[in-house]
């Protein structure tokens, strides 16, 4: 695998099967989102490695029909929350960025706090402190005082906010179609 830099940005990386990304799921609704981005990546043999909340485990079963271990094999390597002793807890772990889709804001305030209790915020957390690109698909609604003073900070750690609105302008035909 071809060496990166601890901060290389995704934008400048050329070839992508040496992609290396970092996934989160939590409990917020959405899953099919981050479904759809594992079988995306894994179709371009970028390297992914997974974090599935336990309140994302309940979340799949409502919104899904694939098991926990059909998730978990759309990815490279996968780590239980709780493993704060993973190689992607540390910032010595070379990656590319790292991505939570969704992510409760549950999951927002405890990366923005540094509260890092589950291997998600602190990957989130390190992904931040090593200057590498994190992506918050923020999914829930509607957001207090509290929850856009939390986005902002993130941003001006230089988070990316991306909430995933569905485009309807393509004049989508299911589901499936704006995912």
């Amino acid at each position: 695998m071809k060496k990166r830099s601890a901060s290389a940005p995704l934008a400048k990386t050329t070839n992508i099967d040496c992609w290396r990304i970092v996934v989160g799921i939590t409990g917020a609704t959405g899953a099919v989102y981050a479904i759809r981005i594992l079988t995306i990546l894994r179709h371009l043999g970028v390297e992914t490695h997974l974090i599935i909340s336990k309140w994302a485990l309940a979340t799949l079963k409502y919104e899904t029909s694939m098991t926990e271990a059909e998730i978990r094999a759309l990815s490279s390597r996968s780590y239980t929350a709780k493993d704060l002793s993973a190689p992607i807890a540390s910032g010595s772990f070379q990656h590319d960025g790292m991505m939570i889709v969704p992510c409760s804001l549950k999951t927002l305030a405890a990366i923005r706090s540094g509260y890092c209790d589950n291997l998600i915020a602190r990957a989130a957390d390190v992904t931040l402190k090593e200057d590498r690109r994190l992506l918050l698909a923020i999914r829930e609604t509607p957001l207090s005082v509290t929850h856009l003073e939390n986005l902002l900070s993130l941003r001006r750690a230089n988070a990316i906010i991306f909430p995933p609105v569905p485009a309807f302008h393509t004049g989508p035909e299911s589901i499936e179609d704006i995912v």
